[in-house]
């Protein structure tokens, strides 16, 4: 006997079934962008641009190093939120056109945010930082300040 007859019901469930998961997708993905922040950091000649999402529990951004006129690094940032503090990742692209990672730590002080200093390191490419020394926010390179988005020119 041919069992055609189970085939469509079935069909019809998972294409709703996917067509559910996408609309809590597409939601879940403008949560980030509704709560969307942007920093600037001026050390000497270069700045940083920086624009983070928040959720409770993770970020996402971008962030740009402008090198004086030399040239400048972009990519996204993302990671995990502890308290004050927010430790990730930066996927970048140099100003020579290579592709980087490297950990990144940022703690929140008031409307302020410092980029932390520490002892990177890498294994079987995860990058993280050293436990063994203590990440500096007090001695930061960029200090970002909260901006309006049209400021970044």
């Amino acid at each position: 006997m041919w069992k055609g007859k189970k085939v469509l019901p079935n069909l019809i469930i998972l294409v709703f079934i996917l067509l559910v998961s996408l609309l809590y997708g597409c939601n879940k993905e403008n949560k980030f962008k509704k709560n969307e922040s942007f920093y600037r950091a001026i050390n000497g000649n270069d700045t940083a641009f920086l624009s983070l999402s928040l959720t409770k529990k993770h970020f996402t951004g971008k962030y740009e190093i402008q090198y004086g006129t030399v040239g400048k690094d972009s990519g996204d940032v993302r990671g995990k939120i502890s308290g004050d503090t927010l430790l990730g990742l930066y996927n970048y692209v140099t100003y020579g056109g290579n592709n980087n990672i490297i950990p990144i730590a940022l703690l929140r002080r008031g409307n302020k945010i410092y980029w932390g200093k520490g002892l990177a390191m890498s294994l079987m490419n995860v990058h993280f930082f050293s436990k063994d020394v203590q990440m500096d926010y007090d001695n930061s390179e960029f200090v970002f300040e909260k901006i309006n988005k049209v400021e970044k020119k």
